[in-house]
């Protein structure tokens, strides 16, 4: 309808601009005015249009012509008088009746236009729309190539789907002693870490419907379209039972309620309050199951968290160091690899890495090896990929006084040193003064193993550490003289010593008690505790103890320096010279002190 419109449309103004033009050129014969002049004496002319100096003429025998007056010859109308000849007097800027037709008709035209178009657009969104169209939703039935094979690590998840597909497969095997099948199932975890590719294998092992949809897709600019587009959904579901629904996203839609007043209204809530009743309301919906991903679990609406409509809760966290040599295996399955690559260390130096960040390093790596012209990766390529992810690209132009670059070599050399010493802290892996993304230098420190919780004594270490840098520059260059570089330690630092007094209970005055105040703690604690208020008093001694913490480690951190003055030259020297030192490079140097090589012993 709406193309037949347009064409119509289109051909009318077509055809009156052809009318107009061919009215307008109707005397296409131009002569000369002194043949019109021969004319007027010769009694040959009938009637004369004038407009302006231009003279439309109609002769005796109907032949049309014009031409144009040189001047204006006042003579003229005299002379067309005597010989009775009619005289018409036209103005120029007047459009023809078509063209006035169309200047008042193409503003109600374009309004009764516009009007169908949206009214076609709100009954096709209401209704042709709603859910199941090719832009909306993938529905997969036995595409899916991935299955649980191809998944590394979360083998407790992978456990938990496992039984959800024999059940699928198997229902009689369940319903034996009364099972029923869960409704829904929600997998929580950091993104990257793999839930969408899990959902992916669960679509691949499944032999039942699978139907994919992002959580964005049911919000919608009109009200009740969402909600519409949920009802579809189910209906279109229940076809099929039994089957899988796989939402992604699912915050998107399912966010907590609004309190206010005008909050029921809006669209997304709207749409929620429908998926509440469907998954587990009246309508009777057995055989499908809902399968949602989130990285945001905390802002759900716990209606949409109770037993009865997501029964399940999957936490797919980070993988640990198993986990990611597992993940590094798969995705190296297809890369040459050099003889010196060792998962093993690859797996160790990439702690907090999820899924898809170890499967971006394998591909940076790939991309270096390709660009270099080589035949396979290395531990090399591996290493560089790995700093450009962390740190960011190589400040190539960036242009570095011999001062500068002194002093970065002091403040990295400060927290090398002192994360080699102090008890309990993670060991270094390498330390360098080539500038990347917004940092001048880096010391990295990398744990042996994966830690699940971290001791007083390790964060206090941490913070001492983190004071190196500026340590060093303090005892070098005096304190008038200590650079802005300590920046991010200082902020860092300060969080770890304010989370342990208020957090962590890490403070004799204060003792084991929670004095952290986030925006919903405030809101909940407002209705039930109207005493909960930090009172000033105690904000003074939580200040006080953050300070008693640095202090502490800024003072031993200061010791530790002095006492291994010469390390500290000699290191700084060394960065200058090869501007990137290893583990066993700063070992090295570190056992020149008799006292640190016991300890280092001790340590490692």
């Amino acid at each position: 309808m709406t193309k037949n419109l347009i064409f119509w449309l289109t051909a009318t103004i077509i055809i009156l601009f052809i009318f107009n033009n061919y009215n307008n050129n109707y005397y296409h014969n131009e002569l000369n005015y002194s043949n019109f002049l021969l004319d007027i004496k010769n009694n040959k002319i009938k009637k004369i249009k004038i407009n302006g100096r231009e003279l439309k003429i109609i002769k005796k025998n109907n032949y049309k012509y014009k031409t144009y007056m040189p001047i204006n010859d006042i003579s003229l109308i005299n002379k067309l008088i005597k010989k009775n000849i009619i005289i018409e007097s036209t103005n120029k800027n007047k459009p023809t009746i078509f063209i006035s037709i169309l200047i008042s008709w193409t503003p109600i035209i374009l309004t009764i236009f516009i009007w169908i178009l949206f009214i076609k657009q709100i009954k096709s969104s209401s209704k042709n729309s709603l859910f199941f169209n090719k832009k909306k939703t993938k529905i997969f039935n036995k595409n899916i190539n991935i299955t649980f094979k191809d998944i590394a690590g979360c083998n407790e998840a992978k456990e938990e789907v496992k039984e959800l597909v024999e059940y699928l497969k198997k229902p009689k095997k369940f319903q034996k002693l009364g099972g029923k099948i869960p409704k829904g199932i929600l997998m929580i975890g950091p993104p990257g870490t793999g839930k969408t590719l899990l959902a992916k294998a669960i679509a691949g092992e499944s032999k039942v419907p699978f139907y994919n949809i992002c959580g964005s897709d049911f919000v919608e600019m009109f009200v009740g379209v969402g909600a519409s587009r949920v009802r579809n959904m189910f209906e279109e579901a229940k076809k099929t039972s039994p089957c899988i629904i796989f939402i992604d996203e699912i915050d998107a839609v399912g966010r907590k309620r609004s309190i206010s007043i005008s909050g029921g209204n809006d669209e997304r809530e709207q749409t929620l309050n429908q998926m509440l009743v469907e998954m587990d309301g009246f309508n009777n919906n057995q055989g499908i199951i809902i399968i949602a991903a989130t990285n945001r679990p905390d802002v759900l609406d716990p209606a949409l968290l109770r037993p009865g409509r997501f029964d399940r809760k999957i936490i797919i966290d980070l993988p640990d160091l198993i986990e990611r040599k597992q993940i590094i295996k798969i995705h190296i399955k297809k890369i040459p690899l050099n003889k010196d690559i060792n998962i093993n260390t690859i797996a160790k130096s990439t702690p907090g890495f999820s899924g898809a960040d170890l499967a971006n390093l394998i591909n940076e790596s790939a991309l270096l090896a390709a660009k270099n012209n080589l035949n396979n990766i290395s531990m090399r390529e591996i290493e560089t990929s790995k700093d450009k992810i962390i740190l960011g690209s190589i400040r190539k132009s960036l242009i570095i006084t011999n001062l500068q670059k002194e002093s970065t070599a002091y403040h990295e050399a400060g927290h090398t040193i002192i994360g080699n010493i102090v008890p309990e802290h993670d060991p270094v892996h390498k330390v360098t003064i080539i500038p990347r993304g917004k940092s001048l230098g880096v010391t990295l420190f990398l744990p042996e193993n994966d830690n699940l919780f971290i001791s007083k004594k390790q964060l206090e270490s941490k913070i001492s550490t983190l004071y190196g840098g500026r340590v060093a520059e303090e005892i070098i260059y005096g304190k008038e003289n200590i650079s802005t570089g300590s920046s991010n330690d200082i902020k860092i630092a300060t969080s770890i010593a304010r989370n342990m007094v208020i957090k962590w209970g890490f403070s004799d005055k204060l003792g084991p008690l929670l004095y952290e105040q986030n925006e919903e703690n405030l809101i909940q604690n407002q209705i039930y505790n109207k005493h909960y208020f930090i009172s000033e008093y105690i904000y003074k001694i939580i200040d006080k103890e953050i300070k008693k913490i640095i202090k502490k480690n800024y003072k031993r951190a200061k010791y530790i320096l002095i006492k291994n003055i010469n390390i500290l030259h000699i290191m700084k020297n060394e960065l200058i010279k090869h501007e990137t030192l290893n583990y066993k490079d700063i070992i090295k140097i570190m056992c020149i002190n008799n006292n640190n090589k016991n300890k280092l012993i001790k340590k490692n």
